[in-house]
C-alpha cells in the first residue's frame, strides 16, 4: 500500500512529548493551512502564527520548496516532529506536517507513479487513525487538468479506502473545490465556469462525502453561512469576503463522534488561504 518510507527531521521535547509517541485519544487540535510558499510565509509572521494557533499536529499544503529547504526554513522551531512531501518541479505544490506527537509510521503519496511526483499527499499513522494531508490538483485557469483532476480525485478515494480497511481517517487540506453553493459567495457566476466549482470536482467531493468521509465543518455547524479559506487576491476580495470554502477536514463516519469542533481560523493572515482546524 505504500511506496516510501520518510525518514523525519526529528527533535524532541524533553520527556513529555517523547511519551506520547502512542497517542491516545484524549484532548488534540489538528490545524491544515496552505501556506502559499513556506518560504515566503515565513517571512511574514509566520512563527508568532504558530504560537497563536496552538495546534499539536500543523498540516501545511503549497509548501513549493525541495525537502531540504523545509528543513532550513522550519530550523528555528523546536519540539516537533517535522515531515514533507516537495514536488519533483522545484518551487512547485508539496505537503509537510508539523507534529509535537511521534507517529507511528510516516508514509509520502499514493503509491501511484504518475500521481505522486508533485508531493500532494502526506501520511502520518497513528495509534487510532491515519492522518492525510492532501493538496488536490487545481484545475487551472482554463481548466486543461480537469480530466487529470477527475482521475487524480478516483485513485485517491480509492487510496483512503484501503486506509479505511485498517483504521479511521483523517483527512485534511485544499481540496480545491467549493462543494456545495453555500461554500463560495457567488455560486451562480462560477458554476461549471471556474475551476474549484466544476460539476466534475462537486462529484469528485460528492464521492468523498458520499462514500463514509464526513465534512466536520459542515456537519458541526450546518447553518454557518459566508465562512470561506480562501480569497483571491484581486480586488479586495479578502476584506469584502468574496471567497471559497476549500480547505476541509474530513473524517471517517465511525470517527465523527470523536470530534468534538470543527473551526475556521479567517483572522489568521500570510496567505490566500487561511487555517482549519478540528479539535478531537
Amino acid at each position: 500500500m505504500f511506496n516510501r518510507f520518510i525518514r523525519p527531521n526529528v527533535s524532541f521535547w524533553s520527556g513529555f512529548f517523547t511519551n506520547l509517541a502512542i497517542y491516545q485519544p484524549g484532548n488534540m487540535k489538528i490545524v491544515s493551512w496552505n501556506v502559499n510558499g513556506i518560504r515566503a510565509i515565513a517571512k511574514k509572521t509566520f512563527y508568532n502564527d504558530i504560537e497563536s494557533l496552538g495546534s499539536d499536529i500543523l498540516c501545511l499544503q503549497e509548501i513549493k520548496a525541495l525537502e531540504n529547504q523545509v528543513s532550513e526554513t522550519l530550523k528555528p522551531l523546536n519540539g516537533y516532529h517535522i515531515f514533507s512531501n516537495s514536488a519533483d518541479k522545484p518551487g512547485y505544490s508539496g505537503t509537510a506536517i508539523i507534529s509535537k506527537i511521534k507517529p507511528l509510521n510516516a508514509t509520502k503519496g499514493i503509491n501511484i507513479q504518475e500521481h505522486d511526483t508533485e508531493g500532494r499527499v502526506l501520511c502520518l499513522e497513528f495509534n487510532s487513525w491515519f492522518l492525510v494531508n492532501v493538496y488536490v490538483p487545481n484545475s487551472g485557469s482554463e481548466l486543461k487538468r480537469l480530466g487529470y483532476r477527475q482521475e487524480w480525485d478516483k485513485a485517491f478515494y480509492n487510496y483512503l479506502k484501503n486506509l479505511e480497511n485498517i483504521k479511521p481517517v483523517i483527512v485534511c487540506g485544499d481540496l480545491n473545490v467549493a462543494h456545495k453553493p453555500v461554500d463560495l459567495a457567488r455560486p451562480k457566476d462560477n458554476y461549471n465556469k471556474s475551476a474549484g466549482y466544476m460539476q466534475e470536482e462537486i462529484d469528485g467531493m460528492d464521492r468523498l462525502t458520499g462514500g463514509g468521509l464526513a465534512d466536520t465543518f459542515r456537519r458541526l455547524n450546518p447553518d454557518a453561512t459566508q465562512r470561506y479559506t480562501w480569497w483571491s487576491y484581486r480586488a479586495g476580495a479578502r476584506s469584502k469576503n468574496i471567497g471559497w470554502r476549500i480547505d476541509y477536514f474530513l473524517v471517517s463516519e465511525s470517527y465523527l463522534k470523536e470530534v468534538k469542533n470543527a473551526f475556521i481560523m479567517e483572522e489568521i493572515t500570510g496567505s490566500d488561504h487561511c487555517p482549519v482546524g478540528i479539535e478531537i
